[in-house]
């Protein structure tokens, strides 16, 4: 039982805005290609497919992450009981766990075309090198908006086949999404990341935080339109976009205090409702 908790706090499997931050893009890919005058019953096959790939990419990347950084961790108050960092869980069998969970994700994406496998694996090199980032440059927050939200490309690719614009004008948003939503949960842990030298995005613009998260957010919605735009959507797509616009302008740039880590955090994990409403818009003027 206390290999199982820290196998859970070790995977972070109990924290799900990690893992649903990395759905989100692939379910906004997978809409947005599917033809829902077919049968529905593979849209959400394919739905359960990258909410499980998510999950597993997730928690090894976490285990991946901790293993890397551990002895950053150990410095850092929020980070240093975490199971590598603490010695609770040794960097073999935490390699052990990793290697298990990308297993796991292999199976799921056996299920998919040949194009999207392929696109898939070529993604793992960035995956697993992000966390070492954070070491060389101002902008890891970047390299996590290209990782993360990959999977809006895969999801497109698993439907289709291939690529168009449409799909890379909602990617390059949602790295931009990805750039903002980090940079506010890097504020959390600056006042460590500064004594002990990593770099982000947080510390590049601790002066001026709202106005690059108004620019990021711009950006974001910018792309979104045009992706709208491009897919021909009717008017409603664009008067559902005030709700998530409204959320990041007024709550998340007026309402967080990047000197208040527990604000930090609200405002952070308060992108799991932007993510759902995008894709909802896209679901419901898909579907009209």
């Amino acid at each position: 039982m206390n290999q199982l908790k820290l196998f859970i706090e070790l995977t972070r499997i109990k924290k799900p805005i990690g893992y649903m931050l990395l759905f989100w893009p692939c379910a906004w890919g997978l809409t947005l290609a599917y033809d829902f005058s077919s049968s529905l019953s593979n849209y959400f096959f394919y739905l359960v497919l990258f909410f499980l790939g998510s999950v597993f990419m997730r928690s090894a990347g976490c285990i991946v992450n901790d293993i890397l950084d551990k002895e950053f961790d150990a410095k850092v108050f929020r980070t240093k009981a975490r199971p590598i960092a603490s010695g609770k869980v040794s960097v073999k069998l935490a390699l052990f766990y990793s290697l298990i969970l990308c297993f796991f994700a292999l199976l799921v994406l056996l299920n998919f075309n040949v194009f999207t496998i392929i696109l898939a694996l070529g993604s793992m090199p960035l995956a697993f090198t992000y966390p070492l980032m954070k070491r060389f440059t101002y902008w890891p927050q970047l390299f996590l908006g290209i990782t993360f939200n990959y999977g809006l490309i895969l999801g497109w690719t698993a439907v289709v086949s291939e690529i168009n614009l449409v799909p890379i004008l909602f990617y390059i948003g949602a790295i931009f999404w990805t750039l903002g939503y980090d940079t506010i949960y890097g504020y959390q842990d600056i006042k460590d990341d500064e004594i002990i030298g990593l770099k982000s995005t947080s510390i590049k613009f601790k002066g001026q935080a709202k106005k690059f998260l108004f620019v990021c957010y711009s950006i974001l919605f910018f792309f979104i339109l045009l992706g709208g735009y491009e897919m021909n959507f009717n008017f409603s797509y664009y008067l559902i976009c005030l709700v998530p616009f409204m959320h990041l302008f007024i709550y998340q740039i007026k309402v967080f205090n990047l000197n208040d880590p527990k604000s930090c955090l609200r405002a952070f994990k308060s992108n799991n409702f932007f993510g759902l409403i995008i894709f909802l818009n896209i679901l419901i003027v898909k579907n009209l």
